[in-house]
């Protein structure tokens, strides 16, 4: 089992900026792949951005793409989501997950095996 606890949501004004935090314990050594969704009320979780334990490498979705920054740090294993030049649609609760081993698509909720309670931002226009 991985245990994933979220921080850093909170409320921002348009144009803000704010750095969520993912710290993951327990089972770590078997991390292979996180992730950052989001959900807002009557829609689906949505795919924001994702990274390979092991290198490193990011995958964003377009709608973050310049805006979202993922990155980790190993030692603390802890994955952070920098968003930058927010927006009143970027309110929403957001998720981080944890792909343990190798496959799976790294942007479909299905293929992550561990999620975190959700951080709520709040973005004010």
């Amino acid at each position: 089992q991985v245990q994933l606890v979220e921080s850093g949501g909170g409320l921002v004004q348009a144009g803000g900026s704010l750095r969520l935090s993912c710290a993951a314990s327990g089972r770590s050594f078997s991390l292979y792949r996180m992730g950052w969704f989001r959900e807002t009320p009557g829609k689906e979780r949505e795919f924001l951005g994702a990274v390979s334990w092991s290198n490193g490498v990011t995958s964003y979705a377009d709608s973050v793409k310049g805006r979202f920054t993922i990155s980790r740090d190993k030692s603390a294993i802890t994955m952070y989501l920098q968003m930058n030049s927010l927006k009143p649609e970027d309110t929403a609760v957001y998720y981080c997950a944890a792909k343990a081993y190798g496959g799976g698509d790294y942007s479909n909720v299905g293929s992550y095996d561990y999620w975190g309670q959700g951080t709520q931002v709040t973005v004010s226009s």
